[in-house]
């Protein structure tokens, strides 16, 4: 994502973002425009170029570099303009990538952090951390049989959060992201540092899936096409709203079960893949990128940054869901309704709450032992 499109000229940019400013339906109003980099709330590839405009000079940790997400996110990060510091932290193995990621000719500095005992130095002065560490799925597993590793690790992870850079946004990446984001979110409240608007729980992989199979199967610019995902992170509480999509597409009944079923399960996809060998990692690590730089591009005061991501709200009765965001210098600053939905999507709606609900539940008991 943060790869050439830096490129584009500030006045090509500013006549860009007034296009699209310009038409702004309201999300799940139905586009009769179907002009190209319409609504603003629509987030295409196309429309976050206007990175370019942007310069900023940010500080971000990622805590479990060394693994599988953390090195292909490492350099994604390394790539972004907008990050001057960066700081990497894992059990160990940190030392390696650091010097290797140091060796690349972009305006970042790279420091290495290992074990346990140098974890507040990592997160000292951060501006975002962004939390990947834990361990992947395996063939067989769900997110939820990661929890009895992951919850207890993002757990320590966030009380040196609260400790060391308490007004950072976190980016929660380590499943299951369902119940992860509730344990942060009750740390920090223990903590009493909690600001419900600097808690993330990454969902993003779910947007660029959707974008991706929905451009496929319809012939599409994949730069232009914009699927918002709805729910949480995890089978089938992730809720692709395939009839917002944009540009406007008409999907058969059968197309429209396929799709949906293949976003909720794509991750598994990737895990039989690899056959025992890990999970989503280079895929995670570009969502997880794109999320990164839209929280940094909100931060440096940019208007009209747009992403679907798990956060406290109040648009269910659920204290954690997942919809479109506004992300601004305070983080996010406004949680968007989910719009009009079709009686189908209304009934995956219905059948994911108690679900969501239980990963809630349990993310929350955990914290409170």
């Amino acid at each position: 994502d943060s790869s050439g499109h830096h490129l584009k000229t500030h006045e090509s940019m500013s006549a860009s973002a007034t296009m699209n400013a310009r038409a702004c339906p309201a999300l799940g109003a139905r586009r009769t425009n179907a002009v190209r980099g319409a609504g603003r709330k629509v987030v295409t590839a196309t429309s976050r170029r206007v990175a370019a405009v942007t310069s900023a000079e940010y500080k971000v940790a990622v805590l479990g570099a060394a693994g599988g997400i953390g090195q292909s996110l490492s350099l994604l990060l390394k790539m972004n303009p907008l990050i001057t510091e960066l700081s990497l932290y894992d059990l160990r193995g940190t030392a390696g990538v650091a010097a290797d990621l140091s060796h690349t000719n972009t305006g970042c500095t790279v420091t290495g952090y290992e074990g346990p005992e140098n974890l507040a130095a990592a997160l000292t002065g951060c501006d975002l951390v962004v939390i990947p560490a834990g361990v992947p799925r395996k063939p067989g597993m769900t997110r939820d049989d990661l929890f009895s590793i992951n919850a207890g690790i993002v757990r320590d992870l966030c009380v040196a959060v609260a400790e060391n850079c308490p007004d950072a946004l976190v980016n929660i990446i380590s499943n299951p992201v369902n119940s992860t984001v509730p344990i942060a979110a009750e740390v920090f409240k223990q903590k009493g540092t909690y600001d419900p608007k600097k808690v993330f729980g990454v969902s993003t992989l779910d947007v660029v899936r959707s974008n991706t199979f929905v451009a496929e199967a319809k012939g599409l610019d994949v730069n232009d096409v914009d699927v918002p995902v709805v729910g949480g992170h995890a089978g089938i509480t992730i809720l692709p709203l395939l009839s917002q999509s944009y540009p406007a597409c008409e999907f058969t009944a059968d197309e429209i079960e396929k799709l949906t079923v293949r976003i909720q399960n794509a991750g598994t996809e990737v895990v039989e893949a690899k056959a025992g060998a890990g999970s989503a990692t280079l895929s995670m690590a570009y969502a997880a990128a794109r999320m990164a730089e839209a929280c940094l591009r909100g931060l440096s005061g940019e208007p009209d940054v747009y992403e679907c991501t798990y956060v406290a709200s109040t648009v269910t009765d659920l204290p954690f869901f997942a919809t479109k965001v506004r992300l601004g210098p305070s983080g996010a600053e406004e949680v968007l309704p989910v719009g009009d939905i079709t009686d189908y999507e209304k009934g995956w709606l219905e059948k994911l709450i108690p679900e969501l609900k239980a990963s809630i539940d349990k993310g929350v008991a955990f914290a409170n032992e």
